[in-house]
């Protein structure tokens, strides 16, 4: 038999006597506490025993062991009986504490334990085994002779038990607040309460004289009836489940029903005893606030939340399974909700919803709302190649019909993008980036369309939004580097000066041209900065090739200057700063626009850059001729060189060359020149494009014909070494 351990300190006995005697107590309470049939607690049994662990302390102290130790261990032994400490086990445990402990918590002092206490540790156990089984036959007697005593009193008892037995379940039946009822294994229901009959309409006969198999319900689980079955063949004896009933006026109730199994005395089974609770109005509760979260709340359509879950069982494998989905953003809605409020901006967008509501009639159709004004319609089973693009089709008709908000008539376009393919390939988030990409697609070409998804497309849209995000920590990390570009003069062929270039050397993509990332810039803003960056080391690189090579004659540097920096209101005063700071001269500075950069600027966009050129730096009007700015808005620019397009150029490849080009670039060039302006023309890559271009009259040249963009250092070789 294993004893309970002892606590810390077991080891060392207390000095007080009466201190080891409770600690011997406290080790015996809880070896029999455990098989003990007992309401006390483990400290009050601790406090019954004690008085017997003393008597055994002090027999076993007794000067010699007579019939009064003999006397004091029956005792002892007769106690535990009083104590319900009547379980065999209980005996062998408390014998067990006593051959263990007594003589060390109660011996002689100092731990010196003797064979005589050993001795008569052993007689008091015997002693005490005595007096448990005398007293243990004692009480199993009187318990006899009690019942022998009461049995004729039990019999007229028992009638007035059963009496009040049976008033107090009928109390309890009749009042309880659950439904109650009892049908025999056949099912035939026998009782009801008045709970249980409210719950079903109130009419009691509509309910008594039913059969529980007649309460089938459609929404029932499959396991409910399987569990009944089990129930009235005695398999089990009770199960538990939510299930729907039919009312007596067609209305559905809910409940949780547990059904229990009544055996008779003999064990086999007699009658089943159903309670139920009714839990309806909770679980429409449930229901609305299940509702709520998964639908919007504006329109009514399913939300995010709803879509994704519809959206993963989609895409969940299956065998021939595919999906189609189209991703629509309204065009233009930011300029309703901009002019005519967001009130109207909301009941524009509940008619949008009703609409793309109608849209979806087929079997495994869906709209949704993702939030503002995009919304997502999913079509599946094995047609949806067909399917999402009728599916299309059919919202943009329905979008056609202007919508009439507060006595206007507003007209509703949308752009779409589509994803179609096989389920189990791509997870939600994947198909729905690709939809959102391919949407911005559609909206792009114009809007009121849609666009297919395309694999490529989507790999170039991650690109440009890995590099927009990458821009700002790109150039702290200094990866921007600039390459130079000659410009040449025609007339000697001298190196005029050179157009600064910037590239990136990204870390992924290696080193990157600016129509890769200039345009990202501007959209974050991040030209500012960058177009700053590009200004101080162009104009720095300038400086030092006038100090380094003053024998080579001054070279001018040409930066080019975005919209949005020329709207930036500290663009006269960087450029200031910078050619202080570095000490170049205004004049070999040119700073370059494009022509679409100007069409229609009015006088405050054009003041900044009058500025600039009254104090000497250069204006160029890049890319002209691809615009359609007014030839007689030249003379209120504030420019001083014309950059003619490289297809002009292009066109000069050909040999002989079109005449008409000819002509043009021939009146561009004189009307330039009487406007005093000089002329650089883009994309030279033949020696024939560069005597045409000089017989034409063009002042300076750049293209691959001279030299490829480079580091600084091979620019002045070139000056040295002649262009051409």
């Amino acid at each position: 038999m294993k004893l309970p351990p002892q606590t810390s300190g077991a080891g060392a006995e207390p000095d007080d006597p009466e201190d080891r005697l409770r600690r011997f107590t406290t080790i015996w309470s809880r070896a029999v506490f455990p098989v003990t049939a007992t309401s006390l607690t483990r400290a009050e049994v601790a406090e019954h025993l004690l008085p017997l662990a003393r008597e055994l302390c002090d027999a076993l102290h007794a000067r010699t062991y007579d019939q009064g130790a003999t006397a004091a261990a029956q005792r002892a032994g007769a106690g535990l009986v009083a104590a319900h400490c009547t379980d065999p086990e209980a005996l062998q445990r408390s014998l067990a504490v006593v051959d263990s402990y007594l003589v060390l918590y109660c011996g002689a002092d100092g731990g010196q334990i003797s064979e005589e206490a050993r001795a008569r540790c052993a007689r008091l156990q015997h002693a005490m085994a005595a007096g448990f089984a005398q007293a243990l036959r004692q009480r199993t007697l009187s318990e006899q002779e009690a019942i022998a005593h009461s049995a004729l009193a039990a019999r007229s008892a028992a009638e007035i038990a059963l009496h009040a037995t049976e008033t107090r379940f009928r109390a309890v039946f009749d009042g309880a607040a659950v439904g109650i009822g009892i049908a025999d294994l056949d099912g035939n229901v026998l009782e009801v309460n008045e709970t249980l009959t409210r719950m079903f309409g109130g009419l009691e006969n509509t309910v008594r004289s039913r059969n529980v198999q007649d309460w089938g319900h459609p929404e029932d689980a499959p396991h409910v009836w399987k569990l009944y079955g089990e129930l009235v063949r005695g398999e089990r004896d009770h199960y538990r489940v939510e299930k729907p009933y039919y009312r007596t006026d067609g209305t559905v109730l809910w409940t949780n029903l547990t059904v229990s199994l009544l055996r008779d005395a003999e064990g086999r089974p007699q009658y089943q005893l159903a309670l139920m609770e009714d839990t309806t109005e909770r679980r429409l509760l449930n229901l609305r606030l299940r509702y709520e979260a998964t639908h919007d709340a504006l329109t009514g359509l399913p939300n995010r939340t709803l879509f994704f879950e519809r959206l993963e069982k989609a895409l969940a494998p299956a065998d021939g399974s595919r999906f189609g989905l189209c991703y629509l953003d309204l065009d233009g809605f930011k300029a309703i909700n901009d002019s005519l409020g967001h009130s109207a901006g909301d009941r524009l967008l509940v008619e949008v919803a009703d609409r793309l509501q109608s849209c979806v009639t087929a079997p495994g159709e869906m709209v949704a709302r993702l939030g503002g004004d995009e919304f997502v319609a999913l079509t599946t089973g094995p047609g949806t190649a067909e399917g999402v693009i009728e599916l299309a089709h059919r919202i943009l008709h329905a979008l056609a019909a202007p919508i009439r908000i507060e006595g206007r008539e507003l007209t509703v376009r949308g752009s779409i993008g589509i994803v179609e393919g096989p389920a189990g390939e791509r997870t939600p988030a994947e198909v729905l980036r690709s939809a959102d990409i391919t949407m911005y697609r559609a909206k792009s070409a114009g809007g009121n369309r849609f666009e297919f998804a395309d694999a490529e497309a989507d790999a170039r849209a991650i690109t440009r939004h890995g590099l927009t995000t990458a821009l700002p920590a790109a150039l702290e990390r200094g990866e921007f580097f600039i390459e130079y570009q000659p410009l040449v003069h025609l007339g000697d062929g001298s190196v005029h000066g050179a157009e600064a270039l910037v590239r990136w050397c990204h870390p992924q993509h290696g080193v990157l041209g600016p129509d890769r990332f200039i345009p990202l810039a501007e959209h974050t803003g991040l030209i500012v900065p960058l177009g700053r960056w590009v200004l101080e080391e162009a104009v720095r690189q300038a400086r030092f090739w006038q100090t380094r090579h003053s024998d080579g004659g001054p070279l001018r540097i040409n930066v080019n200057l975005s919209p949005a920096q020329l709207r930036h209101p500290r663009l006269v005063a960087d450029t200031v700063d910078v050619l202080e700071r570095s000490g170049l001269e205004p004049g070999a500075l040119c700073l370059e626009l494009t022509e679409s950069a100007l069409i229609g600027a009015d006088e405050d966009l054009l003041k900044p850059l009058r500025q600039l050129a009254e104090m000497g730096v250069d204006i160029a009007l890049d890319d002209f001729g691809t615009g359609y700015s007014n030839l007689a808005n030249l003379r209120r620019l504030p420019v001083s060189v014309l950059k003619l397009d490289r297809s002009f150029t292009r066109s000069m490849q050909q040999q002989p060359a079109d005449p008409v080009d000819l002509k043009i670039v021939e009146g561009i060039v004189a009307l330039a020149h009487s406007l005093e302006l000089a002329v650089t023309v883009e994309g030279v890559e033949t020696g024939a494009q560069a005597e045409q271009l000089r017989e034409l009259g063009c002042d300076t040249a750049q293209g691959w014909y001279y030299a490829r963009p480079g580091p600084p250092d091979r620019l002045h070789t070139l000056s040295l070494a002649d262009a051409v």
